[in-house]
């Protein structure tokens, strides 16, 4: 109810806004106008989302599994975890857009570079998430795992995958949130399809209004992706005791 009723109070102050301050639709449309736009192209906008919500869930599934493998196999693995923790810190230090073209380049203008896009921006937060958890078990349970002769699959099935669940779901969360921006970063850099695509030609037309329109639609599938994840994982977390 709170999030319906900021939401209600963004949008009159954004309506307020224009009309106080005059500012042309060009620079910055009114609500009303980017709801008119929103249901007259809704055409174009129901196919568009469409796709970059497909190439968003895909892209979040792979991610999310390679994720969780790496993670496993960094705290299985001691050297491959030394190994590969600070590549996964200095990953995030590079600008998405500068991957973009790059993808585009080597997996052509069809699909695959926007899952990919997806896949990079979801499995680094994944992956650093759960491997800070799986390092990071409860102390006293640890000790009486290895006093009883516990391998390090047994450690990791039994104690430290469990106490690293909310961090798991940290990381999930975190990618449902910035998932569809990858896959709209590359439509914008290489697709003919797509909310990111239909942005790029409606600037080229000057609609900002039908710009804003896809944009709304891509919060709203970033908000839904979230939502979901976000309830699942809360009941899963509960069964769970956590």
């Amino acid at each position: 109810m709170r999030a319906l009723l900021a939401l209600i109070a963004a949008l009159l102050l954004w309506e307020a806004l224009v009309r106080l301050t005059g500012l042309p639709p060009y620079l910055l449309p009114s609500p009303l106008a980017v709801g008119g736009a929103l249901w007259t192209h809704r055409a174009e906008i129901a196919p568009a989302a469409l796709l970059t919500g497909w190439e968003t869930l895909l892209g979040l599934m792979l991610g999310a599994v390679l994720g969780v493998g790496t993670a496993v196999a960094m705290a299985l693995w001691p050297r491959l975890g030394r190994a590969l923790s600070p590549g996964l810190i200095v990953s995030q230090t590079i600008p998405v857009f500068a991957l973009a073209p790059i993808l585009t380049l080597w997996l052509g203008f069809g699909m695959a570079p926007k899952v990919a896009m997806v896949v990079l921006i979801v499995f680094v937060p994944v992956a650093q998430a759960l491997y800070d958890g799986l390092m990071s078990p409860p102390s006293a349970q640890l000790d009486v795992a290895r006093t009883m002769g516990a391998s390090n699959w047994a450690e990791l099935r039994h104690l430290r995958f469990p106490a690293a669940l909310p961090r798991l779901a940290s990381g999930l969360r975190l990618g449902a949130i910035y998932a569809p921006v990858g896959a709209v970063i590359g439509e914008w850099v290489g697709g003919a399809r797509g909310l990111g695509a239909l942005m790029i030609h409606a600037n080229g037309r000057m609609r900002i209004d039908l710009m804003f329109a896809a944009l709304f639609v891509v919060v709203a599938l970033s908000l839904t992706l979230y939502t979901v994840i976000d309830r699942s994982l809360s009941r899963l977390l509960r069964a769970r005791g956590f």
